[in-house]
């Protein structure tokens, strides 16, 4: 086989020339000069003729001007249409590509080569071609067709230019400004950083500014050099740029800089929440916070003293821009992370945006100082795109959120106990708006800060304090001083080697847990769906080390012949990772309720799931303290210490059961509530009778997630239509095909019966939800976010107070129908997704005809 530059008809020097063009071309600006000057040659050569010496050349530019000459035959067709001899009476009807053999076209400036017009051959042949076949090359790939379609074309090929456009900007970067210019540009600027934080890249945002192009481009190697001139020299002229508007940049882009590299070091997904991409610009990674804060301080003391601005509210607002500016580039800083005292810089920035609000109107927009242009010079496979503008009421309603949500996660410092952090995190991510990326990255940092949790503990510490409060309080399992055991004849050995292993497999998915909380709201769904399967794993390790440590706890099992045969063991670690399941199996359900997932006439079916899922908590909340009790009860004289864990433990079981009792009573009655309009017909029935959309397809899709696990057991789906719908065989002659809701009742006394039961369980669910809220922090574990918790069981309060009133009302529809059938007596209508009081918790609204 011969060489690819021999099959291309190219010499050997010339692939080489060839080769170093393309290296040189690929190295970023400065080492991609230095390498062009290596690449200079002054070798020369010259022909020899007949005995004499032709003309010297430089062999450098020979090689260039011989490879001009071949390129342009490079680019023509490579096919002879001679050779595409289809004729009408040839064509097979089922060829769908007629492929040929094509040839390297040789150079067709050659005085060899004569050219002649092909355009008719060319029609005359592709009118023998029927509709749907092609002519295909074996060289021409998908890459090269879409290549062809993307160039001269505006919105996909980034270096087209217009009639009359240049690539140079028409903008002069090193005019001179007005205050108020500074001011204005400091401001869109602010806007278009708030906008990166949103999610929008640079590319459309910051990078479109030729200041901070400026900056950026070329790189600077020292602080000085980072200058809006290109000489990269200072200059005393135009000090209103060169001082003031360069230091708020500065600020800026390190302030950018801390915000990157504190999300791309912690888990986000890539376009769907944030993009890192930096087109190989570096955000003055290098350089010293101290050093930028020099500038700005500065830049502060020429406005003070030097700087001639009449209006002095002109003057405040621009030393305001840069307070802030070197406030929030200490505040976002990545040392000193879980550093309680970091949360002043933060209220420091909320104390200056007022200020920032009312100087807004003072400010001069320069548009010019913003041009897409710009994507063209950075490296990207991107196409060009518009530039994202928000106004400025936006960008400063999203930087008042997040300077406030970065100083309420300090909150999260003070350490309470695993079920109060959980609860914290839950609770603070469930605000709405919700944060966004930087503070879920924030709040994964001082989790998880330098492989300790908040920076105080140790991960295993964290879990030792989970499982001791929900199922082993004060327990020689998780005593400490295990560790220091070395005898292997003391039992204490064995269970302290058993508990590490048994850390060492559930520490990745409890932490799991904390992590995912961190995702935005689709994507804590999805992860929550992949973490319950393993946690069911984890259940099933923890069984088999129960089992061990039976061996070593001396444990006494539980006999009761009257209720079971069998002896009942404890099963600590299986139980707590058990409850761990469980909670998120409800999470996940109620999740697609705010997620607006499930259609309306399958309501009834999954708030009917979360009940029973609740169920399945509470009757498993009930067993571990039973366990705790008789644990309890063993102890001779306990301890303070003792005394003080058990306390604990069973405020945490009995709350616990307490909201899992008061999500079951509210779920069941929301269940019978959407049961009765179902039958009533005032819910649309489920989709035509279709392949792939019938109930039972249905249902298996929203079980999806839990059904390759082995406890609770999911349903089987006649299961769960006889405990779901009021549908009657033996009446209902107006069923579909595949088990549609009945729409028509010959009597209402199915309704009202269902109605009674929805209304007792909301009645239950109101007063089990009051009692939910009037918890202190320490029992409902909520210390540090305890407003934010109680505004959700508050709002959930409403939501049932309301699904109350809605049963009693339609109660009396159905009473005062009498014959006639109480469809034509209510009125249904639907509240949207997000307008309800809360958003797991949807609520028709009913009223009478």
């Amino acid at each position: 086989m011969a060489f690819a530059w021999k099959a291309a008809g190219l010499t050997y020097n010339r692939y080489l020339a060839v080769a170093a063009r393309v290296v040189r071309r690929s190295l970023k600006e400065g080492p991609r000069l230095h390498a062009e000057r290596r690449g200079e040659m002054e070798l020369r050569f010259a022909k020899w003729e007949n005995g004499k010496q032709g003309e010297s050349k430089n062999l450098a530019q020979a090689n260039a001007s011989s490879m001009a000459e071949s390129g342009q035959g490079e680019q023509t067709l490579m096919a002879d249409m001679s050779q595409l001899s289809v004729a009408a009476d040839q064509r097979q009807p089922d060829t769908q590509q007629i492929q040929y053999q094509s040839k390297a076209t040789p150079n067709p400036n050659s005085p060899r080569i004569m050219a002649r017009d092909i355009t008719y051959d060319f029609t005359r042949a592709a009118s023998a071609l029927k509709n749907g076949q092609l002519v295909k090359d074996d060289t021409f790939t998908l890459f090269e067709s879409v290549g062809a379609l993307e160039i001269m074309d505006p919105k996909m090929d980034s270096g087209y230019l217009t009639s009359g456009e240049t690539l140079d900007d028409d903008y002069d970067v090193l005019r001179e400004l007005l205050p108020e210019e500074v001011l204005g540009i400091m401001d869109q600027m602010l806007c278009f950083e708030m906008a990166w934080h949103m999610g929008h890249p640079l590319s459309q945002s910051l990078f479109t500014s030729l200041y901070i192009d400026r900056l950026l481009w070329p790189e600077p190697k020292t602080l000085e050099q980072a200058r809006f001139d290109l000489n990269k020299k200072a200059g005393q002229e135009n000090r209103m740029l060169n001082i003031v508007l360069r230091a708020y940049c500065l600020g800026l882009i390190k302030a950018c800089n801390f915000v990157h590299r504190r999300i791309s070091t912690e888990h986000y997904y890539e376009e769907e929440d944030f993009v890192a991409n930096l087109y190989r610009r570096n955000l003055l990674t290098n350089f010293e916070v101290t050093d930028i804060e020099k500038v700005i301080n500065e830049a502060m003391r020429y406005l003070c003293n030097e700087a001639v601005i009449p209006d002095q509210h002109l003057k405040l607002a621009l030393l305001n821009r840069l307070e802030l500016r070197r406030t929030l580039m200490i505040a976002v800083q990545l040392d000193g992370i879980v550093d309680p005292e970091r949360a002043i810089y933060w209220e420091q920035c909320l104390d200056l945006l007022p200020a920032l609000m009312k100087s807004h109107k003072l400010s001069i927009p320069v548009e010019g100082s913003f041009n897409i242009k710009i994507q063209r010079r950075l490296a990207s496979s991107v196409p060009p795109r518009p530039i994202v503008n928000i106004s400025f009421d936006e960008a400063f309603a999203f930087f008042s959120r997040l300077c406030q949500n970065a100083k309420d996660a300090y909150r999260m410092l003070e350490y309470h106990g695993s079920s109060h952090l959980l609860t914290f995190i839950w609770a603070y991510q469930s605000r709405m708006p919700p944060p966004s990326v930087y503070i879920r990255s924030l709040v994964q940092s001082m989790v998880f800060s330098e492989m300790r949790v908040l920076g105080t503990m140790s991960f295993k510490q964290l879990i030792f304090d989970d499982i001791e409060e929900t199922v082993l309080p004060a327990d020689a399992l998780i005593d400490p001083a295990n560790g220091n055991i070395e005898a292997p004849q003391d039992p204490r050995f064995h269970m302290a080697k058993m508990m590490e292993t048994f850390i060492m497999r559930a520490a990745d998915s409890f932490f799991d847990i904390f992590r995912t909380l961190c995702m935005n709201r689709s994507r804590l769904r999805r992860m929550l769906c992949h973490l319950v399967l393993e946690w069911d794993s984890v259940q099933l390790d923890a069984e088999g080390i129960d089992t061990e440590l039976r061996r070593y706890t001396k444990e006494q099992p539980i006999k009761d012949e009257q209720v079971l045969s069998e002896e009942i063991w404890s099963f600590p670690l299986s139980s707590w990772a058990y409850y761990h399941k469980l909670r998120q199996m409800e999470w996940i359900v109620q999740m697609g309720f705010e997620l607006d997932i499930y259609q309306i006439d399958e309501l009834a079916g999954m708030y009917w799931y979360l009940q029973h899922l609740a169920s399945n908590r509470l009757q498993h909340l009930e067993r571990i303290r039973t366990f705790t009790t008789r644990r309890l009860a063993r102890i001779s004289k306990p301890t303070a210490a003792q005394k003080t864990a058990y306390r604990r433990s069973v405020s945490f079981l009995d709350f616990s059961a307490l909201e899992a009792s008061a999500t079951q009573s509210f779920a069941d009655g929301l269940s019978c509530l959407f049961s009765f309009l179902s039958y009533l017909g005032l819910v649309p029935a489920p989709y035509h009778a279709l392949p792939y959309s019938t109930p039972a397809l249905r249902y298996n899709l929203r079980m999806r997630p839990f059904l390759p696990m082995s406890l609770p057991e999911v349903p089987s789906y006649s299961e769960f239509t006889s405990l779901v719908s009021l549908r009657n065989p033996e009446k209902d002659t107006t069923g579909g095909p595949n088990g549609e809701l009945a729409t028509l009742a010959e009597t209402n006394e199915p309704a009202l019966s269902i109605l009674e039961v929805a209304d007792q369980a909301l009645r239950v669910a109101r007063k089990e939800w009051e009692a939910v809220s009037k918890a202190n922090a320490e029992t409902a574990r909520c210390t540090g976010c305890e407003d934010w918790w109680r505004t959700s069981v508050r709002n959930v309060l409403r939501a049932c107070i309301t699904a109350n009133i809605m049963v009693s009302t339609a109660k009396k529809a159905v009473a005062n129908a009498g014959s006639r059938n109480a469809r034509d007596a209510l009125k249904l209508e639907m509240v949207e997704s997000g307008k309800g009081y809360h958003a797991w918790w949807i609520v028709p609204r009913l009223s009478a005809k």
